[in-house]
């Protein structure tokens, strides 16, 4: 299984992905994750699963999500692990963009000794379970010295058949200028690269900083279970 997931990872057109990313802030990877893969993700969820030894943490709109642990269940440490890689080009040229001092290292696992020193000791990655109108309010991670500017958010369940709703979100907010919502809509499988909080934003006089969130509209039947895979820890 990990072989077909790092085939389909390397055949990603990652040149059209960084090209969306600079453009909208998001990307969407469809099919990244098979059904077999994402049902088997989607369980840990359940009753029984070694994961529900840590309780659930509840957010506003009554979202069940599920903080993960530091070393991930496989697929998910090495798509991390592989992602960071494919992704810090991009993250690197943000920072620069943007004149945010400091530059990303050159391997995940460098990066995350390069969190601990500056106090950054919190995972971030979870799983969610939404049902019963649950919802996930806007948010982002901003917090901390190092922030990867670019996370993964994957679709667990299958729309019209698990659950209806749920639509992933996204909210840019420029300066003195409206907002400006994105729904992006995904199968059972697929994921998005989005921002994490800001991004380089290029007008008609030159690059600024627009803010950006994320949300899980209200689940209006059923159960919805999703991923989200954030690099850098919280302090």
């Amino acid at each position: 299984m990990m072989a077909a997931f790092n085939h389909r990872l390397a055949m990603l057109d990652w040149k059209r992905i960084a090209a969306e990313l600079d453009q909208d802030g998001c990307a969407v990877l469809p099919g990244l994750f098979d059904r077999v893969q994402a049902s088997a993700m989607a369980a840990m969820t359940g009753p029984g699963s070694a994961q529900n030894q840590i309780p659930g943490l509840r957010v506003s709109g009554e979202g069940e999500v599920l903080r993960l642990a530091q070393t991930l269940p496989e697929p998910l440490n090495a798509l991390r692990t592989d992602l960071y890689a494919q992704l810090l080009p991009i993250a690197n040229r943000w920072n620069e963009i943007l004149g945010i001092e400091g530059r990303f290292p050159s391997t995940f696992d460098e990066f995350l000794a390069q969190n601990g020193k500056a106090g950054q000791a919190h995972p971030q990655s979870s799983l969610s379970k939404l049902c019963g109108q649950a919802y996930q309010a806007l948010h982002q991670y901003a917090e901390g010295r190092w922030i990867f500017p670019l996370q993964l958010v994957a679709l667990l369940s299958e729309p019209e058949r698990d659950f209806t709703g749920g639509e992933l979100v996204m909210i840019e907010q420029r300066p003195r200028m409206q907002s400006r919502p994105m729904v992006l809509p995904l199968g059972m499988g697929d994921a998005a690269i989005i921002a994490v909080a800001q991004r380089p934003f290029k007008g008609g006089k030159g690059f600024y900083r627009v803010n950006v969130k994320h949300a899980i509209s209200r689940v209006r039947g059923g159960e919805r279970i999703g991923l989200e895979l954030v690099f850098h820890d919280a302090p």
